[in-house]
């Protein structure tokens, strides 16, 4: 007895590319490097931080991205 195939109804729009991610596929990766960031910043050494203005604005966006 031989088997159905199912074939497709529609095809994709050649030149575009659908990704759905759930939520935990991108808020993971940006906990996980913002606490690796906040550990390479220790409160300790926050005044080495205040002489270079870049990692200063950096900090505060990437702590702007952050819920509070």
């Amino acid at each position: 007895m031989s088997a159905r195939t199912h074939t497709r109804t529609h095809r994709p729009v050649s030149g575009t590319v659908e990704v759905r991610l759930p939520w935990w596929a991108v808020a993971l990766p940006a906990v996980a490097f913002a606490a690796l960031l906040l550990l390479i910043v220790e409160p300790g050494q926050a005044h080495a931080a205040a002489g270079d203005p870049a990692i200063g604005r950096l900090l505060g966006r990437v702590l702007g991205l952050l819920p509070a």
